[in-house]
């Protein structure tokens, strides 16, 4: 129901609906007879009108057969109505809805279509200068066409930068938490070779002290030798603790490509014990799931993303599936074949399924 809310709320939507509302007050002048057809006629097209606008878009074949409907009623309207022009604003509404699901040279042709069926019309009612009303309806249906092209456009563009800032994000967390690891490391590795190193030789330097006669009864040999042992003691556990890495925060990455789309929500679970240190195996798992949330949004109309990462005996396992519905079946694109190719490059092996609703599962198995 929200989501029909929010298509309600869109601003092409909106003035298609304030446009029909304009028209029908045109109704009024029409003849007593010709009235009940006219206004029956204009509540079939705005009944088709928003069952265009507010439909999902898995409804495309749907979608298709309103817009032909439309297109049939604006010209029952024009054989009805020629006088009040109630048919030429809805040629331009049509035309406005048809770019969103045709491609431009089919809008350029149905458009050509219409326009040559309304000036037959016009024609045919012995209206004064057909060809010229008929040019100044498609320069109208021109200008609607492309501002919601060019709409449409600056959405995608919007949306497709979202996706870019997203994925720079995500791989800003990791390349952070890798140099984090490596820095770490250096550290662990200087304390080891320097600081341990020279106490190691300190210890044995009290140690040969202690053992002379004339110093072995001084409390003060006997105090350096226990804090010389007690200090390498804590520098190996430092050394240790150091190089005990947590591994890169792919949860954080993971969830940063997910923020900017609004479907499919994220359902992330990484158990506990998964521990990734290695930069490309990170970045491999983080495009896997990059690509399916793509294909849940654009194939499969998706509400929710489910990716869990465990392990199970000496490998890891990564499961993803989403709660859509395939159209046309399950077909491996170049998303699919590039994510066999990371799993491959990595020494694992990957399954592809259904998931219980149509959607895509996959199952990934990686060597720990």
């Amino acid at each position: 129901m929200w989501p029909t809310l929010n298509r309600l709320r869109e601003p092409m939507t909106l003035a298609g609906v304030f446009t029909l509302a304009a028209v029908s007050l045109g109704l009024r002048f029409l003849p007593p007879e010709v009235l009940p057809a006219a206004a029956a006629a204009l509540v079939a097209y705005a009944l088709g009108f928003l069952l265009f606008a507010l439909a999902p878009d898995t409804w495309e074949r749907q979608r298709r057969i309103a817009l032909v409907a439309m297109a049939g009623l604006a010209l029952l309207l024009a054989w009805l109505t020629p006088r009040v022009g109630t048919a030429q604003v809805l040629l331009v509404v049509w035309v406005a809805c048809a770019v969103n699901v045709l491609s431009p040279r089919g809008v350029i042709g149905a458009a050509l279509v219409l326009n040559v069926a309304f000036y037959t019309l016009m024609v045919h009612h012995g209206f004064g200068a057909p060809l010229t009303m008929t040019l100044i309806n498609i320069g109208f249906q021109a200008l609607a066409g492309l501002c919601v092209h060019y709409a449409r456009r600056s959405e995608e563009s919007r949306d497709q930068l979202a996706l870019v800032n997203a994925d720079l994000l995500a791989t800003r967390a990791l390349l952070a938490d890798s140099a984090r690891d490596a820095e770490r490391l250096r550290v662990a590795r200087e304390l080891h070779d320097v600081a341990g190193h020279k106490l190691t030789a300190m210890k044995l330097n009290l140690r040969a002290l202690a053992s002379d006669p004339v110093f072995a009864v001084r409390d003060e040999v006997r105090i350096a030798q226990q804090l010389s042992t007690e200090l390498l003691d804590d520098i190996r556990n430092v050394v240790q603790a150091l190089r005990d890495s947590r591994g890169l925060d792919l949860q954080t990455a993971i969830r940063a490509l997910a923020a900017p789309l609004p479907r499919p929500t994220l359902d992330l679970r990484i158990a506990e014990d998964i521990r990734i240190t290695d930069p490309a195996v990170a970045e491999s798992l983080l495009r896997i799931v990059q690509e399916c949330l793509t294909n849940a949004a654009r194939h499969a109309n998706a509400e929710t993303l489910m990716v869990s990462l465990s392990r199970e005996d000496a490998d890891m396992r990564l499961c993803i599936e989403d709660d859509g519905k395939l159209r046309g079946g399950l077909r491996e694109g170049n998303g699919l074949s590039g994510i066999r190719e990371r799993v491959a490059a990595l020494g694992g092996d990957l399954r592809l399924g259904n998931s219980p609703t149509g959607g895509l599962r996959l199952d990934v198995r990686l060597p720990a």
